[in-house]
């Protein structure tokens, strides 16, 4: 004969304790006729969380304050770095018609004028000097330049009431102006497709 075996967990008080546990659980919010259980984060997890909200504020002040130790801050530091190196080679370069003419045909120092370029001019003249909402540097006709030298003296000074900056308060060293003239001097007489000619012919470079 087999002995029946009753599961005590099946009585009557078993299910009120199991009933009375779940309500427990319950948060008291139902969405749709569906139960949120009170299933709250660990405390470990809360006291993280706020740890990061906290160091977040002396972080944002240590990168973003002046303090210079942001990325940016420090490829422009060795850019300038590097660069006073190598114009101790050359001295202070005049931004004058002979100069200007010297540097529009070295290769090495005219990269310099050709990343500064890159780095602060393309967003208004374009990757390849053919003008978004500047002017075309590739064609014939320039504003406010007739010579080599009103280059340098619009990259320096700015024109056109500030809408071209005046980069000569900006960069870290003088020849940075000469020989991004020269290179933008080189663009000339490519006529990339980009902005329609403005300004006036003006006449050829002189012959170095």
């Amino acid at each position: 004969m087999n002995e029946i075996v009753i599961n005590k967990s099946d009585s009557p008080a078993d299910h009120h304790a199991a009933d009375q546990a779940t309500d427990e659980l319950m948060a008291g919010h139902s969405y749709d006729g569906i139960q949120e259980y009170d299933n709250p984060l660990p405390g470990w997890w809360k006291w993280l969380f706020g740890l990061t909200v906290l160091f977040c504020l002396p972080y944002w002040a240590w990168f973003h304050l002046g303090t210079g130790r942001t990325i940016h801050d420090e490829y422009n530091n060795q850019t300038a770095r590097i660069f006073n190196l190598r114009f101790a080679e050359i001295g202070e370069l005049k931004p004058d018609q002979e100069t200007i003419l010297k540097y529009m045909k070295e290769p090495d120092y005219l990269k310099v004028g050709m990343v500064t370029y890159q780095t602060n001019c393309v967003s208004c003249h374009g990757a390849n000097g053919e003008g978004v909402v500047g002017p075309n540097l590739t064609d014939e006709s320039w504003k406010n330049v007739r010579t080599l030298e009103d280059i340098a003296k619009v990259i320096d000074n700015g024109a056109a009431n500030g809408a071209m900056p005046a980069w000569g308060k900006r960069f870290s060293h003088p020849n940075i102006t000469v020989l991004t003239a020269a290179y933008i001097a080189t663009l000339r007489g490519k006529n990339e497709p980009g902005r329609p000619p403005e300004g006036n012919p003006i006449p050829p470079w002189p012959e170095n």
